[in-house]
């Protein structure tokens, strides 16, 4: 078990952005990215007065952050569930709003390091990739049945691969022969139907096909497209949220869902601005924040991650 999957990213600046929402007695925090409870556990210590609900989709996730959270006994609670289901968790609990969310959209260190999970390109298994493994496609499935243009439009879309093309060509060729069923086959093929221009450039050629599938197996940008503004409207006035993600296209996605609530909606020309169009959220952060040097020497899972925040400054008006 390698040790960086105990390094939560980012994880003092995730708390300072948090904290002026989470000093009050009775304050709700909800991660909706458990993981192996990294966030969870530093927000339970951090903020001694603040009641913790945290989500996940992967029940193993579940089980072995439950057995690290349970010195807080009634303080977390935590959930089987996908994060864009939050109001419904939210309503079950009957809690109707909360001072802060944490999303970290990368994959859980977990996935990563279990082998036969089949996230990471490194190492050879099982070509499955979903976070909640009782559930759905797997990438295997995925690679065998769906059409060509289906997977160029996925490899393309999710993954930015410019060979897209060429890589699903070889995929259909391959696959007739035999379905694919391990990630070391694939990350063969994809290093032969690359061209070698292609292979010199940032890092190991298969990451962004892989990461298109695990993207496409868990659906997680339409998810994403749900979730975030789910919990923005979930916050109560003073309230904050920090998103934590890893690739441009989630970063791109949190950036118009917090942008949009910031922004003033008024028709052009109005002498006063109606309470109706005035900004919901004020950014807490310029642009999207970066890790330090120090921390990625450290922990190199978060070379790629960008931080960004708001609070929630007015409620919603009909």
């Amino acid at each position: 078990m390698s040790e960086s999957r105990h390094v939560p990213v980012m994880l003092q600046r995730c708390l300072d952005l948090l904290a002026p929402a989470l000093t009050q007695p009775g304050a709700v925090v909800v991660d909706c990215t458990l993981g192996l409870g990294g966030h969870s556990e530093a927000l339970l210590r951090t903020f001694p007065e603040a009641r913790l609900v945290a989500l996940d989709r992967d029940k193993e996730a579940l089980r072995l952050s439950g057995e690290r959270l349970a010195p807080f006994g009634d303080r977390a609670t935590l959930v089987h569930a996908v994060y864009d289901e939050l109001p419904d968790v939210l309503r079950r609990l009957e809690i109707p709003a909360v001072q802060g969310v944490l999303f970290d959209l990368g994959v859980s260190s977990m996935q990563l390091d279990e082998a036969d999970r089949g996230f990471a390109y490194a190492q050879d298994a099982p070509l499955d990739m979903r976070m909640d493994q009782t559930t759905g496609m797997s990438a295997a499935e995925v690679l065998n049945t769906y059409p060509a243009g289906e997977l160029v439009r996925i490899l393309r879309a999710y993954g930015e691969e410019k060979q897209a093309k060429r890589i699903v060509s070889a995929v259909v060729r391959e696959r007739e022969k035999e379905p694919f069923s391990n990630s070391a086959r694939l990350v063969e093929l994809i290093r032969d139907a690359l061209p070698q221009a292609a292979k010199r450039t940032g890092g190991n050629p298969a990451k962004r096909t892989f990461q298109a599938l695990r993207i496409e197996v868990n659906g997680e940008l339409s998810v994403l497209e749900r979730a975030i503004p789910a919990a923005v409207k979930a916050l109560a006035v003073g309230g904050r949220i920090a998103v934590l993600s890893y690739h441009s296209l989630e970063d791109r996605l949190v950036k118009q869902v917090l942008a949009a609530g910031a922004a003033n909606t008024a028709p052009p020309g109005l002498p006063v601005v109606p309470e109706r169009y005035q900004p919901r959220l004020k950014l807490l952060t310029r642009g999207a924040e970066l890790p330090t040097e120090e921390e990625v020497a450290e922990n190199r899972r978060a070379a790629p991650a960008r931080l960004r925040g708001a609070q929630r400054i007015r409620e919603d008006i009909a």
